[in-house]
């Protein structure tokens, strides 16, 4: 189970990522302020629209690089991620902490920097973790 400290010590430990609040004060973690990760609290409308299946724990908002890669990781029964009607058509993916290892949300955070990272910036990273 993966907690807020995983998410953070991981966000920050890829290239020239910050911390900065999003517009409701919650935590996001940007690349060149674009944001690829980010506590995302479910709202009154995201509760009723899931109803019983709404998850009780800590909710991370990640960006994917597309929709496809958004219905492979949305298609793991009992995974780790999930979506409410508010991203249908958007390249994110909500993810429950309580239900993924650090290791599956260190890889998860890296393809959503990737995702967002400036070109030369996210080969500069490949070229050094090969």
């Amino acid at each position: 189970m993966a907690t807020w400290d995983d998410v953070r010590r991981i966000a920050l430990a890829l290239p020239e990522t910050t911390e900065r609040p999003t517009y409701d004060a919650a935590p996001a973690w940007r690349v060149k302020d674009k944001a690829f990760a980010w506590e995302r609290p479910l709202r009154r409308a995201d509760l009723d629209a899931l109803g019983d299946s709404a998850p009780t724990g800590p909710v991370l908002g990640v960006r994917v690089p597309d929709l496809g890669a958004k219905e492979a990781l949305l298609a793991e029964p009992g995974g780790p991620c999930f979506t409410t009607p508010h991203f249908d058509g958007h390249a994110s993916v909500l993810v429950r902490l309580d239900r993924i290892d650090v290791t599956a949300l260190e890889e998860l955070l890296t393809e959503a920097w990737l995702d967002r990272a400036p070109t030369r910036l996210a080969q500069r990273f490949l070229d050094e973790h090969k």
